[in-house]
């Protein structure tokens, strides 16, 4: 005699089982720490300034 098997828990089970490899592939494609991403943001900060202060000044017109 077969096991009778409630498929509502087996389809559940399934999308459990997706969403978390779904997770996983996300957690290494997109995943950075708060270090990282702040290091990145100070760095572009940075850029930006030395940026400015490279920049001429154009005489006013009048």
């Amino acid at each position: 005699m077969s096991k009778v098997v409630n498929l509502n828990k087996v389809r559940k089970l399934k999308a459990r089982k997706d969403a978390d490899q779904q997770a996983a592939e996300n957690r290494i494609k997109f995943g950075r720490t708060k270090a990282k991403k702040q290091l990145d943001a100070a760095e572009t900060a940075a850029a930006k300034i030395k940026l400015d202060h490279l920049k001429r000044e154009t005489p006013t017109q009048d």
